[in-house]
């Protein structure tokens, strides 16, 4: 899923017209995509300063295992009353797969380039003017280790973007490395169908979402069909596990307005894989999967 697609409709409704004027998300830049990496603080330049901690270079990607270290990559200016930040971090698990911190810095590299292309035409449209949201972008992004088995190392991502209007927003993306293949794949591809996953989840996720829900807003909680539950496709799917054996629980995120108003932020479920769940893999990953304890 893309970053424009996830946040586009919330964007044109909350941001006024001359500030989306301003706002150039271009899906390409974003499309391997979304809690927060860290940022620099921004320094009084003309161009962009770039900074890099724990070997955010390339060369450090290919060091031996032993060695890998987790890298914290930030790049942030202020220009012209406007600012432009951004963060990309993964841990050392990455770092000690060639192949996938390569294909990080590929994608780190290819949103940082469009994100100073189009605060460049930005500053440019709105010159000397005093609107910071018209000129100020930011994008962030985190890489973790949701588990690390002997075969797969199940990764999660936190994204946070701002391209303008009343506040940002923030998403998740979730991919799993085989280390046999050398490839990585998405979560929802080791299952035989998205009806497959709704059946074995759906139930289990809507009721623990109410419950949360209802935890968090109280006395305020109006069950009034205004955000229905989700289908388990809307959401970013997680595969954990207890034992760092097998996955044996789902992690099931639903990013701001999926499931509620943005006030509410995310929602995160964890659901036991059950004979249920077993019953949706398909066969050529069944081995990596057991019932929950």
């Amino acid at each position: 899923m893309t970053l424009r697609k996830m946040f586009h409709v919330e964007h044109q409704r909350l941001a006024d017209d001359r500030t989306m004027k301003g706002q150039r998300l271009h899906a390409g830049a974003m499309a391997a995509a979304l809690v927060l990496g860290a940022c620099s603080s921004p320094e009084d330049v003309d161009g962009a300063t770039a900074t890099a901690t724990a070997s955010a270079d390339t060369a450090a990607t290919a060091e031996a295992p032993a060695k890998a270290q987790a890298v914290a990559f930030a790049d942030n200016a202020e220009k012209d009353g406007g600012t432009r930040e951004f963060a990309y971090a993964w841990p050392a698990q990455v770092s000690a797969i060639p192949a996938l911190a390569e294909s990080f810095t590929a994608e780190r590299d290819k949103v940082l380039a469009e994100q100073k292309a189009d605060w460049d035409a930005s500053l440019a449209e709105f010159p000397g003017e005093d609107c910071v949201s018209c000129k100020s972008l930011s994008f962030s992004k985190e890489w973790k280790v949701v588990a690390d088995l002997p075969r797969y190392l199940s990764l999660s991502a936190d994204i946070y973007l701002y391209t303008g209007g009343a506040h940002g927003n923030s998403g998740f993306e979730a991919l799993v490395w085989d280390r046999e293949t050398g490839t990585a794949l998405d979560t929802e591809a080791l299952f035989t169908s998205e009806a497959a996953l709704e059946d074995a989840l759906g139930a289990g996720w809507c009721k623990a979402l109410k419950a949360e829900r209802q935890r968090r807003m109280g006395a305020d909680f109006v069950d009034d069909g205004f955000f229905p539950c989700p289908p388990v496709s809307d959401l970013t799917l997680l595969l954990g596990s207890s034992d760092k054996q097998k996955f044996n629980r789902i992690g099931l995120i639903a990013a701001p307005y999926v499931a509620g108003s943005y006030a509410e932020g995310p929602y995160e479920v964890t659901l036991p894989v059950t004979a249920r769940v077993l019953a949706a893999v398909k066969p050529e990953y069944k081995a990596a999967f057991a019932l929950a304890k």
